[in-house]
């Protein structure tokens, strides 16, 4: 299509053309975006899986308490939904109703119940416990509080001891997803290294290692972190069960990355530009590194993804069942221990909030898996 008066090209035609010169002119990880971003589902699980990580980070700041501070005004306490609107009529402020303590005339406990007569109002930067942010940036202003400093706001609810399900639960957010990439990047590296030397170098080294590989595979597991667990000594701090919780999962959580990284190397190790790379007097680990591994990197990181839902679903069912971090650690798992019972399900089930997030996590995880598969591939359209 052409300009009637000046024979020039028309707008179209230069905009396509335009558009196949910077498609073809373009880097592979710009094309990987490009169609990454065309997943929808992909991209609104990214955004929710930022937002988990921007909480956990700044968990100090969002969280109106610390993990283990207590309310025992309110113990078992059913969460405080804000409100603009009650039988005294409305407000241009957030409110909640404050709490007044009754005797349960059957078994006589203290229970905590709503005063509607009386309002407590939201506070947003409100002040309130001095913490450190980021574990050095010291200050007392947190996202939201309340403007009586003697009245406590429970969004979620409490637990049996009067701590705060919210705050406990931005603080094993931070926990638990660090646990899950710390554990993938140990057991990446191992992955690379292992996968790397035994596709590269083939023959006995190959066999050695693949025989390693099985026997790490085949160990069971469940029993390997009991022993664990009792073998960690209980005056270890917090810090240091921690850190012995992600050592173990990234240790035992390689075999299946390397392997895929060894078959893959296996494939190329013929083709002429490795073998180009030999003749020019390249070391084995430039070979690996800068002509064998980015051929195929995009699919590496395919699976490292998908291997992040995995690690966190470990760490906390092994917490859940008393394997791994114990209190005062926070964690996903650590705080669904305390929904094991009956009672929980009937009289406090908001302490299955948790849960909730555990299970966004993992399929925000597995679709953002499916979206950079997708997008890995190269016979896919990009726009």
């Amino acid at each position: 299509m052409t300009d009637a008066t000046t024979g020039a090209p028309g707008k179209q035609e230069e905009k396509e053309r335009q558009k196949r010169l910077k498609y073809y002119s373009a880097s592979q990880w710009t094309l990987i975006w490009w169609r990454f971003r065309r997943h929808r589902a992909a991209m609104v699980a990214g955004t929710i899986l930022g937002l988990m990580a921007l909480l956990g980070v700044f968990a100090e700041f969002v969280a109106p308490y610390g993990p283990t501070t207590r309310d025992t005004k309110y113990i078992d306490g059913a969460p405080q939904i804000p409100m603009f609107c009650d039988q005294n009529g409305c407000s241009a402020t957030p409110f909640i109703h404050g709490v007044s303590t009754k005797r349960d005339p059957v078994t006589l406990r203290a229970i905590s119940v709503p005063d509607p007569d009386k309002r407590v109002y939201v506070a947003f930067l409100a002040s309130g416990e001095e913490t450190r942010v980021l574990g050095f940036i010291p200050t007392t202003i947190h996202l939201f509080g309340l403007s009586d400093a003697n009245a406590k706001l429970h969004l979620w609810g409490t637990d049996d001891l009067g701590r705060d399900v919210f705050s406990r639960t931005m603080y094993a957010t931070r926990t638990s997803l660090s646990i899950g990439v710390l554990g993938v990047l140990i057991s990446f590296v191992l992955a690379l290294l292992i996968g790397g030397v035994a596709g590269y170098a083939g023959g006995m080294t190959d066999n050695v290692i693949q025989r390693v590989t099985e026997v790490v595979r085949v160990v069971p597991i469940i029993p390997l972190y009991m022993g664990l667990a009792a073998a960690m000594p209980k005056e270890w701090s917090t810090t240091q069960v921690y850190f012995a919780m992600t050592l173990i999962l990234g240790l035992f959580g390689w075999p299946t990355l390397a392997r895929r990284i060894r078959s893959q190397l296996l494939s190329i190790r013929s083709e002429d530009f490795v073998i180009a790379a030999r003749l020019a007097g390249a070391r084995p680990g430039r070979i690996i590194g800068q002509h064998m591994l980015p051929s195929f990197t995009s699919f590496i990181i395919v699976d490292l993804v998908i291997s992040f839902p995995y690690m966190i679903l470990s760490e906390t069912a092994l917490s859940f069942v008393g394997l791994g971090l114990r209190p005062p650690t926070v964690s996903w798992g650590v705080l669904l221990q305390q929904a094991q019972s009956v009672r929980v399900i009937e009289q406090t089930p908001w302490l299955f909030i948790p849960a909730v997030f555990v299970v966004v996590a993992v399929l925000a995880f597995t679709v953002i898996g499916d979206g950079l598969r997708d997008a890995a591939d190269p016979y896919s359209e990009a726009q």
